[in-house]
């Protein structure tokens, strides 16, 4: 499929393992594969599981892609706004299992899929965009909103606080800490049993409970293009 991104199906279940360098940064190479490999699960039918590196899922966009220029930057948080949107719109459950760190972007791959299983340990979870000098983009200040509990949305998008993996549950980054050994067995599990629901039932119900964020998101991402541009 790609360096980038892994692909690997079995038993009606395709895991995604992003693979680029040590941080699993979010390039546009890396969300093309990632578009790709959505593709490909769809045609498949199949549950999804995204996940990482040992000891981390990703720690956000692509530095270098963001500091280059405007036009740069712009177009990388477009697509990945987009990625975010399309996983959230999935028609087939999405599970994440991330193995360690999820850092900005990475923070909000878990905020866009169905069900976050994480690995215990001394590993940071949330959106540092202010703690580095960005201010919070609309189509991430809404996923947000509507993914995190309403205090840790404060302190996560305004203050920039981070999380460990338990108090990421209580956040709402996660729905589950194992720990490292269990992570693909837990994932696996958790796919097998979403294997299990009438998927057309699903995508339908997902789509109506996601309606006004959706809606929400896209006109977020064009409000992102103008104020960023």
């Amino acid at each position: 499929m790609s360096d980038l991104i892994a692909y690997h199906l079995e038993d009606g279940i395709a895991t995604l393992t992003l693979n680029n360098g040590k941080v699993n940064a979010i390039s546009p190479d890396v969300i093309a594969a990632f578009n790709t490999a959505l593709d490909q699960a769809v045609t498949d039918r199949a549950v999804v599981i995204i996940t990482g590196q040992p000891g981390i899922l990703s720690g956000g966009y692509d530095l270098k892609v963001m500091t280059a220029g405007p036009k740069e930057a712009v177009s990388l948080v477009t697509a990945g706004s987009t990625l975010a949107r399309r996983l959230l719109s999935h028609p087939f459950p999405v599970v994440v299992a991330c193995p360690g760190h999820a850092v900005a972007k990475g923070a909000f791959l878990l905020l866009s899929a169905d069900y976050r299983i994480g690995v215990d340990g001394p590993f940071s979870i949330g959106l540092n965009e202010v703690q580095i000098g960005m201010t919070m983009h609309h189509a991430g200040i809404e996923l947000a909103r509507d993914r995190l509990r309403k205090s840790a949305f404060h302190r996560s998008v305004i203050n920039g606080e981070m999380f460990n993996p338990q108090s990421a549950v209580d956040a709402g980054f996660l729905d589950k800490v194992v720990s490292a050994e269990e992570l693909q067995g837990a994932a696996l599990e958790a796919a097998r049993q979403l294997k299990k629901i009438n998927m057309t039932a699903h995508k339908n119900t997902k789509l109506k409970v996601r309606k006004a964020l959706l809606e929400t998101l896209d006109s977020a991402i064009l409000l992102d293009q103008e104020h960023m541009g």
